[in-house]
C-alpha cells in the first residue's frame, strides 16, 4: 500500500519545511565567534540550553499528551520567535544565554509531540507499518527547508554585512508554523480529543493513566536501550556538529577564489553553499530512509552500524582538522549529517515499536531529555577542549569516546509493546 499523500501529508511536509527555515542554522557559530565568545562560552550557551530542555522536557510531554498537542506545538513557536528576536536585539553573553533559555521552552514543547501527532495519526489511517517510511518523507521535507534556508541565509549575509539580519528572518516562518498549527484536525491532540471528557475528574484519570503508562517505559529493556542509543548518538552529533562552520571559514580564507570579496562575504558563500548541497542530500537520504530499512533484516543491526559509522566520521573529521586537510574533514561532517537522518526515522521507528501509543509523545519526550543531558556534557567539554589543543583535536577525543559507549546502548531486535 502507498503513503496516502492526502492534506495531512501536505501539512506534515509543509511543518517540517517551515520549522527549518532557520536562516542562522549554517552561521550561529560563527555569530557567536564574531561577538567574540570563546569555544568555552559556545558551549556553555549549548549547555544551557540543553539543561533547560531537560528542565522544560517531561513536563511538556505531559502537558502534550494531557491537554493537547497543538497547544504544545504553539507555544513551542512563540517562545522561539521570543529567543530570535533577543538574539537580534541584545548582544552579550547572558541575553545569548537567556535566548537559549526561550529556545529550549521551544524545543521542549515541540520535541516529540510533532512525532507522536504523525504516528497516531498512522494508527489511525492503520497505516503504523510505513512509520519510518512516513516519517523519512516528512523529514525530507525540513531537511529541504535547510537547503534553501541556506541559500536564503547567504543573501542576507552578503546584502547587510551582518549575522543578526538571519535571526529577525527567522521570524517570517515561524509565524506561518503558528498559522499551520491552528489548521490542524483536534482529533490530533491525541486521547483527551477523542470523546474524554474534559471534566476536572477526567483530566486527573487522563495524567493517571499517562503516568502509568509512562512508568512502564523504564520496565523494558528494549525502550530503554533504543531510546539511549539514540540519545547519544543525536547528542554527539548536537554537540559537534556546528564545528563544520570554522573548519569552512578556514577553507573559504584558504581558496584562491572570490578574491574580489572581502573574507566575510568569501565564508557566507562557501559556507552557505556548502549548507545548501549537505541538506539536498540529507533530505535524499530521510526519503530513502524506508527503503533502506526495508533492506535490512532487522532495524536493530542498520542502528548500530550507523552508530559506528558515524563515530568514525567524526573521528576522521578531527584528525583531517588537525592536520589542515580541510576536504577531508568537510566531507567527513557531510557523511556524519546523511548518517544522522538515515537513523533518525528508523530511531522514532524502533522506540514506537517498543512503548505503548498513548504516551508516544511522552515517550519520545524522555528520548529528547536524555539526549539534552548528553549534548550539555559535551558541548562544554569539546568547547575547553577546542579552546587549549584545537578544535580537530577536540572533535576526535570526543569521537573516541562516542564509540566506547556502543556496548552500553547497542539495541537489539525490537519486542512487543508493554
Amino acid at each position: 500500500m502507498a503513503i496516502p499523500r492526502d492534506r495531512m501529508y501536505l501539512k506534515f511536509r509543509l511543518y517540517g519545511f517551515l520549522k527549518n527555515l532557520r536562516f542562522f542554522d549554517p552561521f550561529i557559530l560563527l555569530f557567536f565567534m564574531d561577538a567574540g565568545l570563546s569555544f568555552l562560552s559556545i558551549g556553555l550557551l549549548y549547555a544551557i540550553r540543553e539543561i533547560f530542555i531537560n528542565i522544560f522536557e517531561l513536563p511538556t510531554g505531559f502537558l502534550a499528551d494531557t491537554f493537547g498537542r497543538r497547544k504544545s506545538m504553539i507555544l513551542s513557536f512563540s517562545f522561539c520567535l521570543a529567543a530570535f528576536l533577543i538574539f537580534y536585539i541584545f548582544p552579550g553573553f547572558w541575553f545569548y544565554a537567556l535566548a537559549m533559555v526561550f529556545l529550549a521552552a521551544g524545543e521542549a514543547f515541540r520535541s516529540g509531540t510533532h512525532k507522536a501527532m504523525i504516528l497516531d495519526y498512522l494508527k489511525l489511517r492503520k497505516i503504523e507499518h510505513k512509520k519510518v517510511e512516513y516519517y523519512g518523507r516528512t523529514r525530507s521535507a525540513s531537511q529541504l527547508g535547510s537547503a534553501i534556508s541556506a541559500l536564503i541565509a547567504i543573501v542576507l549575509v552578503i546584502y547587510t554585512g551582518d549575522y543578526r539580519i538571519v535571526f529577525l528572518a527567522s521570524t517570517i516562518p515561524y509565524v506561518a508554523e503558528l498559522f499551520l498549527m491552528a489548521s490542524y484536525p483536534a482529533y490530533l491532540d491525541g486521547d483527551i480529543a477523542r470523546g474524554r471528557e474534559r471534566t476536572r475528574a477526567g483530566l486527573k484519570n487522563s495524567f493517571s493513566d499517562t503516568w502509568r503508562s509512562f512508568v512502564s517505559i523504564f520496565k523494558s529493556r528494549n525502550a530503554m536501550r533504543g531510546i539511549m542509543n539514540s540519545s547519544v548518538f543525536g547528542g554527539v552529533f548536537r554537540a559537534s556538529k556546528e564545528y563544520l562552520q570554522p573548519v569552512l571559514e578556514a577553507q573559504a580564507i584558504a581558496l584562491p577564489v572570490f578574491l574580489y570579496l572581502v573574507d566575510q562575504e568569501r565564508i557566507a558563500i562557501l559556507v552557505g553553499l556548502t549548507y545548501f548541497f549537505l541538506y539536498l542530500m540529507t533530505s535524499l537520504t530521510s526519503r530513502s530512509a524506508g527503503r533502506i530499512a526495508s533492506k535490512l533484516s532487522e532495524v536493530s543491526r542498520g542502528i548500530n552500524t550507523t552508530f559506528v559509522i558515524g563515530a568514525a566520521l567524526l573521528i576522521i573529521s578531527g584528525f583531517s582538522t588537525y592536520m589542515g586537510w580541510y576536504p577531508v574533514a568537510v566531507a567527513s561532517f557531510i557523511g556524519l549529517y546523511i548518517i544522522h537522518n538515515i537513523r533518525r526515522p528508523m530511531n522514532v521507528g524502533y522506540i514506537s515499536d517498543t512503548i505503548p501509543s498513548k504516551v508516544m509523545a511522552t515517550g519520545l519526550s524522555v528520548e529528547s531529555q536524555v539526549k539534552s543531558m548528553v549534548t550539555a556534557v559535551f558541548a562544554p567539554l569539546i568547547g575547553y577542549l577546542a579552546d587549549v589543543y584545537g578544535v580537530g583535536q577536540a572533535l576526535a577525543v570526543v569521537g573516541i569516546i562516542y564509540l566506547a559507549l556502543l556496548p552500553i546502548v547497542a539495541v537489539r531486535k525490537a519486542e512487543d509493546k508493554l
